[in-house]
């Protein structure tokens, strides 16, 4: 079935389209992820994120190893069509594969990037091996 607002996405030559996931709460920026067709439609539909994997090849849907499930509040496309934000409840508050709670944990210090945000629960107790 035809779907007008997945037409009116501006998404790249891979058929993707770039997101970026904010709490809804806090306005944290949890991560940025990638989408295509199906896992927009499928996360509009369900209210769960759904991503697309490139490293994976498939769709993600977010915290299916770690129980770490975002809920969907808002979706919404920039001025561009070209990026979608989500406004999401993060589930057990860790969004970031690392055991932190969004993945911009790196901040620049003069020449060098410093892990500045603490782990909240080591990802081996998350994933039973190297979180990533």
């Amino acid at each position: 079935m035809n779907k007008p607002w997945l037409d009116n996405i501006a998404w790249n030559t891979e058929g993707l389209v770039p997101v970026i996931a904010q709490e809804a709460d806090s306005g944290c920026v949890l991560m940025f992820a990638w989408m295509n067709r199906e896992a927009l439609e499928l996360t509009a539909h369900s209210g769960k994120a759904i991503y697309w994997s490139r490293s994976r090849g498939r769709l993600w849907r977010k915290g299916e190893e770690s129980g770490h499930e975002q809920l969907v509040h808002d979706i919404r496309l920039d001025c561009d069509n070209d990026v979608v934000l989500l406004s999401v409840e993060q589930i057990g508050g860790i969004a970031c594969h690392t055991g932190r709670q969004h993945c911009f944990f790196q901040q620049l210090q003069g020449d060098a990037w410093v892990s500045v945000d603490p782990v909240i629960k080591d990802p081996t107790k998350i994933y039973g091996g190297s979180g990533s």
